[in-house]
């Protein structure tokens, strides 16, 4: 006789010990980051978060567009690639290292603050959370750009232009508020084993 299945039950955790609350509904693929406690709150606010304050710094926001120019200039350069195809990859391949760095990965790359950024991307870190800043409006506004400049020299064909709206939007929504702590995950869909 087998045991029946019972879906997995809402994890909480003890906020007074310092750990965050995580709830994950079974079949939800939308999860919800809590704010932090007030330990993580001091943690953030003793060290400057180097992770995220590069975006200020100068030349931050030429290299995006040297990373499209040197994107650009690679395609062309590849032999049967059209103009129409070379700014679509081109498109594409920076909206994808863009989603990959500022909204996929989460945390900080070295360890100095005792973890108080573990659990937000690098989007959620810029400027403390805060939305619409000027790094901020311009992170937003790059991929919107060569989403324009892309369909423009695709000269507006249908197959193209889907591709590059497709991407836009993959890397547009993650950057407005309403997507502020919220993660797409895959749901486990490996059978339990009764206990």
């Amino acid at each position: 006789m087998s045991k029946s299945h019972s879906p997995p039950p809402i994890v909480t955790s003890n906020i007074q010990a310092g750990q965050p609350i995580h709830r994950r509904r079974s079949s939800s693929i939308i999860t919800h980051i809590e704010p932090e406690t007030i330990e993580e709150q001091s943690d953030q606010a003793a060290l400057p978060n180097l992770n995220a304050t590069w975006v200020h710094g100068k030349g931050a926001w030429v290299i995006h567009i040297v990373i499209i120019l040197i994107l650009k200039i690679f395609y062309d350069l590849l032999p049967g690639v059209t103009q129409e195809l070379s700014w679509t990859f081109t498109n594409i391949t920076y909206v994808t290292g863009s989603y990959l760095m500022f909204h996929y990965v989460t945390g900080i790359p070295f360890e100095f603050n005792a973890g108080a950024y573990d659990s937000l991307s690098m989007w959620e870190q810029i400027d403390n959370g805060d939305q619409y800043t000027p790094a901020k409006k311009f992170l937003l506004g790059v991929p919107v750009g060569l989403f324009l400049i892309s369909t423009h020299y695709s000269h507006y064909d249908l197959k193209t232009f889907v591709l590059n709206f497709l991407a836009c939007v993959a890397v547009v929504i993650p950057k407005l508020p309403g997507s502020h702590r919220m993660r797409l995950t895959v749901p486990d869909l490996t059978p339990q084993t009764p206990i």
